[in-house]
């Protein structure tokens, strides 16, 4: 299990992710919330984190590397509008997690094969197990 700092560190990044002109809209907001009580991280100390991000902590885990691109992934569709710049963004992201670039661009090219572009887990886990075996 991660601990308070990794999720801490999880939740900074989705925020920033999310951030675009210094504002999260509503819907990415509650997703990100929502994340945050599944992580056991209070509202207030979500909300701290929106002003205050901290420093991103690699996580050891490749499966839980896996989790949060999921997410990142899941939270770049929220609003059915994908731009080019946000794909980059999340590539880069991907890659900085230590995921590697084949897998990345698999789930990035496949997303729009499924329904409101939300990868299924178990699909997304399979891309990633072929390339880290």
């Amino acid at each position: 299990m991660i601990n308070r700092v990794e999720k801490l560190s999880l939740l900074s990044e989705l925020i920033a992710f999310a951030q675009r002109d210094d504002s999260i809209k509503s819907i990415e907001y509650n997703f990100l919330l929502g994340i945050a009580k599944q992580l056991e991280i209070s509202e207030a100390d979500f909300n701290y984190l929106i002003e205050h991000p901290i420093t991103y902590v690699n996580l050891k885990s490749h499966s839980e590397r896996i989790v949060q691109f999921h997410r990142l992934v899941l939270l770049m569709n929220l609003d059915h509008k994908v731009s080019n710049k946000q794909l980059v963004k999340i590539h880069n992201f991907g890659l900085r997690m230590g995921l590697s670039h084949e897998s990345i661009n698999r789930v990035l090219d496949l997303m729009d094969s499924f329904p409101n572009k939300i990868v299924p887990p178990d699909f997304l886990i399979d891309i990633f197990k072929v390339q880290y075996n």
